[in-house]
């Protein structure tokens, strides 16, 4: 299956580049976050393909809403979908902006793909085969790291549009010296600590699910056996995430640092 999401979501990749290149016309949400053209288009790509692909699962997109939970918590499986994830970085047209498509399973994510369509690169990983990057026409590479060992001085990813000065200070309290700030944006945050880029991504602000499934799939099965522990889980009453640290052997609640 996962060949034919990663197919659904370089198509959505190519319908926001038709908009890449030219005056980009921004609204803005009910929450004050930043629409396009771009989203609307990829959305509708993704949704309309995977209601061909299973039309047995329901599907959740950030633009579509979100179902009562009365309704979702029957759920045992359901698509989980940011057609356009870092809409700012694609308004400041820097490339770091992404595709994600995740399907939940019984509150986790089994199966993600993030396609980044500026620089035609891909993530993508299910609990059966593992986590893998491709870059361009290249062959795969399977992905394989181990999570942060706290005795060690950590890289940290820090995101382009939410910076925060006090992070460091808080890692520090609990026994994390960082040695390195690596800027990103979007679910590439993630994808950098899967490849070993970085060690660890803290996120002490908030994030909805749809944010951080797929990515959070490459995470989770970026190891030769098994998978990596992640503080996240998937279909909550209000889907938002809580603070989080990624990266560590070991959950830490974020909430309190």
């Amino acid at each position: 299956m996962i060949e034919h999401i990663i197919e659904i979501a370089k198509e959505a990749g190519q319908e926001i580049l038709k908009y890449y290149d030219e005056e980009i016309e921004v609204k803005s949400k009910s929450d004050d976050s930043p629409l396009t053209k771009a989203d609307l288009a990829a959305h509708h790509h993704i949704v309309n393909e995977l209601k061909k692909l299973t039309p047995e699962i329901p599907i959740i997109s950030e633009e579509s809403g979100i179902p009562d939970f009365d309704e979702r918590k029957k759920w045992d499986r359901f698509w989980l979908v940011d057609p356009l994830d870092g809409t700012k970085e694609f308004i400041k047209k820097n490339g770091e902006f992404t595709v994600n498509i995740a399907l939940i399973v019984q509150d986790k994510p089994m199966l993600g793909v993030v396609y980044v369509p500026a620089f035609d690169t891909l993530y993508y990983g299910d609990r059966s085969s593992g986590s893998f990057k491709q870059e361009s026409d290249k062959s795969p590479v399977q992905l394989n790291t181990l999570p942060y060992d706290k005795s060690e001085k950590a890289r940290i990813v820090v995101s382009r549009s939410h910076g925060d000065d006090s992070t460091k200070r808080k890692l520090e309290k609990i026994g994390i010296e960082v040695s390195e700030e690596v800027p990103s944006g979007s679910s590439l945050k993630f994808c950098l600590v899967a490849e070993g880029k970085a060690d660890l991504y803290p996120r002490l602000g908030p994030t909805m699910e749809w944010d951080t499934a797929a990515a959070d799939a490459v995470y989770r099965y970026s190891i030769a056996e098994g998978e990596k522990p992640s503080p996240l889980s998937y279909n909550k009453e209000n889907f938002k995430n809580p603070y989080f640290l990624l990266g560590l052997n070991e959950n830490i609640n974020a909430e309190e640092l």
